[in-house]
């Protein structure tokens, strides 16, 4: 940043912001959009901040929230500070131009997350003509642990009040308050679903891209649970949010990082939940979250939000990679997780008879990646195209080179595709070394360019999604639109019904669909 000035100060709701302007941009950084959530406020709903006096410095980024050093795609360290909760704009013109604006949600399993990493860089997105925004929320047991006396979806309360800032303050950055499009990926995406179904969201954006969503939405009954196993590695059994609350951020983590090595002793009681890496999901509690977002958008919420989803192909395929197991699965191994996450009891024979020529790991990886993401999507698209909502699906497919070729369209590919930032170490990951691809470049300009239109218009490029003609973009080198490409997947799991979680003994069991 040797070749960054200070911008002009910009007006908030509290208080004036000064930036950084480099090359054709202004960067704000670190601005804070609620109170620490630390002392007194611990564990509570984000509280507005206070105003201040004089022109604050928005040079650098705030601090992340506490967060899994175990759990996600990979841990962290996390540096002193109690500002978790800022955001970030990147804005091409500061004067009254009324820009589109994206409002960025990280993913991270919903136990790690930071907007500080380079792969989230706004520069390329907001060249393109619009005001970039990302946030930092709360995750783990901060953001998603349930316990007495406190609210629950903490880390999607803390979104709302981020888009709230971006209503009340976005203008003075040169974006449109009306044009607002949150997008997010993975857990990300499993937020921008579950926005879509909050009231207290409603009205606070215009579109939503969601990317890979999740299907993993939770009872109270299983979070209480998990947040009770928590208490107890606190050596605080039965506390509630007052006790909690007093514990430091630091020592809560510990205590969810405990549980999370230990979730394959809780398989009896919370099932599939046990064979993941997190013990964290959006909870449908009846108030912040009242339904699924499938239950919700079927029944015609946020009809009016213009809806781009999809997923990629191949998603699963990042973890067994990154655990060293890909291509090492056992027929043993696969048929356990047919039976544990398949759609019902013909899953396993249902699978086999769809993909004759797959091996182990094929099996494995294609039923773990349709229940995890390519499923959820697909039918996020499907409810709200049936409830009238205008729906636009892809899926990425376009095989990256990283790790010897092996990567394929795998889980968060799309990260440094759609914010170009293909030289990040997270790019890295995917691409290997050398020179950057071509097709990844000409890729992630037509990705970049799909979002921005859609931010800017409603429209990416492509048909829309609808019930007959299930058109999908499918992104690859080149790219072209066709039916959706899944359909041996999508017949699978048709009469599925993505119903919270529960504990086992409370009706986990796979179900019905609920929007059909």
């Amino acid at each position: 940043m040797t070749d960054a000035t200070p911008t002009a100060p910009i007006r908030t709701a509290s208080g004036h912001v000064r930036g950084l302007t480099q090359g054709a941009l202004s960067v704000f950084r670190g601005i804070p959009y609620a109170q620490p959530p630390v002392g007194a406020l611990h564990l509570a709903a984000p509280e507005p901040t206070p105003p201040w006096d004089g022109v604050r410095d928005a040079f650098a980024f705030g601090p992340p929230p506490p967060q899994s050093l175990v759990g996600g795609l990979t841990g962290r360290s996390v540096p002193e500070g109690e500002d978790w909760l800022t955001v970030n704009v990147w804005s091409p013109d500061l004067g009254a131009a009324g820009l589109p604006v994206l409002v960025y949600v990280y993913g991270g399993a919903y136990v790690t997350g930071s907007t500080d990493g380079p792969h989230y860089d706004g520069s390329a997105l907001a060249a393109r003509g619009a005001v970039v925004v990302t946030l930092n929320y709360r995750v783990g047991a901060e953001g998603f642990g349930v316990f007495d006396g406190a609210p629950a979806n903490r880390g999607l309360l803390d979104q709302v009040a981020a888009l709230r800032w971006v209503r009340e303050n976005i203008a003075a950055f040169g974006g449109d308050p009306g044009r607002v499009t949150v997008f997010g990926e993975s857990a990300g995406a499993g937020s921008v679903a579950s926005l879509l179904a909050m009231p207290s969201a409603a009205g606070l954006f215009r579109r939503a891209v969601a990317q890979s969503v999740p299907g993993t939405f939770f009872t109270l009954g299983l979070a209480r649970d998990i947040g009770a196993r928590i208490a107890e590695r606190l050596g605080v059994p039965g506390a509630g949010a007052a006790e909690l609350a007093a514990c430091a951020p630091k020592a809560l983590r510990d205590a969810t990082d405990d549980l999370i090595r230990a979730l394959p002793e809780y398989a009896d009681s919370w099932g599939r939940v046990a064979h993941t890496m997190t013990p964290f999901s959006p909870v449908v509690d009846g108030e912040v979250l009242p339904a699924t977002p499938w239950e919700a958008l079927a029944g015609g919420a946020a009809r009016d939000v213009e809806l781009l989803v999809g997923h990629n192909r191949d998603e699963y395929r990042l973890f067994t990679i990154m655990a060293g197991r890909y291509g090492k699965t056992t027929e043993e191994e696969a048929t356990e997780a047919l039976l544990r996450f398949g759609p019902g009891p013909g899953a396993e024979a249902g699978y086999r008879t769809a993909y004759p020529s797959a091996d182990p790991t094929r099996l494995h990886e294609l039923v773990m990646s349709d229940w995890l993401f390519r499923m959820p999507s697909l039918r996020l698209a499907e409810a709200h195209a049936a409830a009238g909502g205008t729906a636009y699906a892809y899926e990425l497919c376009w095989e990256a080179p990283g790790a010897d070729g092996a990567m394929g369209a795998c889980h968060a590919l799309d990260v440094p595709l759609v914010f170009g930032t293909l030289d990040s170490d997270f790019g890295g990951l995917f691409l290997g070394p050398g020179e950057l691809p071509d097709a990844a470049v000409e890729l992630s300009r037509e990705m970049g360019d799909a979002w921005t239109a859609f931010a800017t218009g409603g429209d990416p490029g492509w048909a829309p999604f609808t019930a007959g003609e299930r058109a999908t973009r499918v992104l690859d080198a080149p790219s072209h639109t066709a039916s959706y490409p899944e359909e041996a997947s999508r017949l699978l799991w048709e009469d599925f019904g993505f119903a919270p979680l529960d504990l086992e003994s409370g009706g986990s069991a796979p179900g019905r669909r609920a929007d059909g």
